[in-house]
């Protein structure tokens, strides 16, 4: 992981000295996380040109020392503030401005770090990691792969083990329990288990409704592995008749679903694939229904950049691995949504998620 680090910390360099900088300091604990190689919390990293310097305490010592042998580190006492340690530090750096995470800093913390560091000027900065953190190296790829697997082994055993009388907060604990099993960390998110109307709610909470009281139900589900990194996927099972309504629902969903990712490809805007999908649902007469943005990335972050949304300029780049996931809601109905997770290739893209979605073979137990 130190050369991958090492490659991300110049990367993030060369935008600092775009922007003027003569260093940062990175509070994002997923961030510090993502240039270090360093698993722990509570830490933060100095980085400049001639230093990259983790600052944490006595609890990660060894640990640092075993994840992070490239870098300084900077271990607090007791009695000794992260704000002191960083006054101590800069003191000694040829820097006159420093770069923070804007988002990830309060008042209160920006408060602290102004009245230690008065000889330095802070200015803010906006997404520079992010930015970074959109191109997935291969390594990166490998373990989005991964995190895919538990989650596809996981909904594959529930799938057949579920039954009329389970109710979806027991459907979500079961398919966390078994993607677990299969070397997860953990469910990326809070499981999306709706049943029927509920499935109208795009960010729905289980809850003691019972599987078999509709005849369809929605899963939106994705898997954490162990070194942090999330799949997204989301299915709809049909567990009863097969009526025309949700047949003809199902397959706009699906078509426009196909059509953005047949599109996808370096060089479009993440504006043009949502407006490729988008147009395809209003076509069919469910413009008003679609209310969310196609999609988003995927990484050690469940949802970072890029935003694939109407109003999203970026432009996809090989590497970025992004969700394709369209719906229509229809109120005392339900909804459908169906979800993916595609990578940016050279040529064009590639599906990395493997459930099947064919409506007809979407059927539990």
């Amino acid at each position: 992981m130190s050369s991958q680090s090492q490659a991300r910390r110049k990367r993030l360099l060369r935008l600092l000295k775009k922007k003027q900088l003569g260093a940062i300091l990175v509070s994002n604990p997923v961030n510090v996380s993502y240039l270090t190689g360093f698993t722990g919390d509570d830490s933060m990293l100095l980085l400049s040109s001639k230093r990259a310097i983790l600052i944490s305490d006595s609890r990660f010592e060894t640990q640092i020392s075993q994840e992070c042998p490239d870098l300084d580190a900077e271990i607090r006492s007791s009695g000794q503030s992260m704000y002191q340690i960083l006054s101590r530090l800069l003191s000694k750096m040829d820097v006159s401005e420093i770069g923070f995470e804007a988002s990830n800093t309060t008042y209160s913390m920006w408060q602290q770090i102004n009245s230690e560091v008065s000889n330095v000027t802070l200015t803010g900065t906006t997404g520079l990691v992010e930015e970074l953190r959109q191109i997935k190296d291969a390594g990166e790829i490998t373990e989005l792969r991964e995190a895919i697997q538990q989650a596809e082994k996981g909904f594959a055993v529930l799938q057949a083990s579920l039954v009329p009388d389970m109710t979806e907060q027991e459907a979500a604990h079961e398919l966390e329990h078994i993607m677990r099993r299969f070397g997860a960390k953990g469910a990326s998110f809070e499981i999306i288990v709706a049943v029927g109307t509920r499935a109208a709610l795009p960010h729905a909470r289980p809850t003691t409704r019972k599987l078999g009281e509709a005849g369809f139900v929605l899963i939106d589900w994705g898997a954490t592995n162990q070194a942090g990194y999330n799949s997204d996927l989301t299915r709809v099972l049909w567990t009863g008749r097969l009526t025309p309504k949700l047949t003809k629902i199902y397959n706009v969903t699906l078509e426009a679903q196909q059509k953005a990712i047949e599109a996808i490809r370096p060089g479009i805007s993440c504006r043009e694939l949502d407006n490729i999908a988008r147009s395809s649902i209003e076509k069919a007469g469910y413009g008003k229904k679609f209310g969310h943005g196609l999609g988003h990335g995927i990484g050690l972050d469940i949802h970072e950049a890029p935003r694939v949304g109407p109003s999203s300029e970026t432009v996809l780049e090989p590497g970025m691995v992004i969700t394709v996931e369209p719906g229509i809601y229809l109120p005392e109905w339900g909804g459908v949504r169906i979800e993916d997770d595609v990578l940016v290739t050279k040529e064009g893209y590639e599906v990395l998620t493997s459930v099947p979605k064919d409506l007809e073979i979407s059927r539990w137990g």
